[in-house]
């Protein structure tokens, strides 16, 4: 279904005397209005999230249609992935919209220990990639399609820790049928105590399950069993992970596997991560800069080196 097909028509005050301006919530006369501002506008999300709070109607209709289209915009190749086939988002494309653009922060867990917890905030440059997806899935697993994104980096010296924080966030498409749930729930795993922080859900702590491949780490720029990420019910992943310092000799040290916590994670797991350079970074960054590079390959002609990595940024383009 395209976007206008889902377009609703507004329907006039009947009988004579009524019309919409007599309304409290007056409707909107064509819906394809607002696709056509936010399009002008390159769908900013700032624009949007205020045009969703003005009444129920707006509410409604970003719901139903803005959000989505807002996703599309932003990450074609990675909306064409997660509803091939009719795949259902779980959750909504509000939630998936938030996903995208929002650093949820981290707090405390029992798995993983900080001196404080971190807000979230809107991340200017989020890059979510399907091969980066495949390194958190055990094998037995990895029939499934996840998208996750690299870890956002907080410096954390001033809570005195001496490594930054990474937080990381993803998608799965259609988890509802995932090898990953029904493994959840083969080995009843218990829901934890927390919240999704795009959703709402109860989630499952992968490092509790024993799910935490080793490539994990790796792909992260982590050390084995200093990490931990959650999956709610939606299909919505979060984490984080303490970032191994970037020389040459911390690399060496991190080849070998240290930083314990190794019980952790499930022994009969490979822990080959995929092949290949589509990691790698690319474009700029800032709040109000747009990196075109592998999201726009499909739209407007630029090239990339996958097909697989999608770039997503909040505020109009230049």
């Amino acid at each position: 279904m395209n976007a206008n097909q889902r377009l609703k028509p507004s329907h006039q005050g009947g009988g004579g005397g009524g019309s919409c301006a007599d309304s409290p919530e007056p409707g909107i006369l064509n819906e394809r209005v607002l696709l056509l501002v936010f399009e002008s506008i390159q769908w900013d999300l700032r624009v949007l999230c205020l045009v969703s709070s003005v009444n129920r109607k707006l509410r409604a209709i970003a719901k139903r249609l803005l959000w989505r289209e807002l996703c599309a915009y932003r990450a074609p190749r990675m909306v064409a992935t997660l509803t091939a086939g009719g795949a259902r988002i779980g959750g909504g494309w509000p939630a998936v919209a938030k996903l995208m653009f929002f650093c949820c922060g981290a707090e405390p867990s029992r798995n993983f220990r900080m001196g404080q917890q971190l807000p979230g905030h809107f991340a200017s440059t989020s890059r979510f990639s399907k091969t980066s997806g495949r390194s958190f899935l055990p094998r037995r697993c990895r029939g499934d399609v996840l998208y996750v994104s690299d870890p956002c980096e907080h410096e954390m010296k001033k809570a005195g820790h001496q490594d930054d924080l990474g937080v990381y966030r993803g998608v799965f498409k259609e988890f509802s049928g995932s090898r990953t749930r029904a493994c959840l729930i083969g080995r009843r795993v218990g829901l934890e105590d927390r919240a999704c922080p795009y959703c709402g859900a109860r989630v499952w702590s992968m490092t509790t399950a024993r799910l935490v491949p080793r490539s994990a780490a790796r792909r992260l720029g982590s050390r084995n069993g200093r990490l931990e990420y959650f999956v709610c019910v939606n299909g919505h992943l979060h984490g984080t992970c303490w970032l191994a310092p970037l020389s040459s000799e911390e690399e060496e040290e991190d080849d070998g596997g240290g930083g314990g916590g190794g019980g952790e994670f499930e022994d009969d797991y490979d822990d080959d991560e995929d092949g290949g350079d589509d990691d790698k970074e690319g474009g700029r960054s800032g709040q109000d800069a747009v990196n075109e590079g592998d999201d726009r390959a499909a739209t407007d002609g630029s090239t990339s080196s996958t097909g697989e990595e999608i770039i997503g940024e909040w505020g109009p383009a230049e």
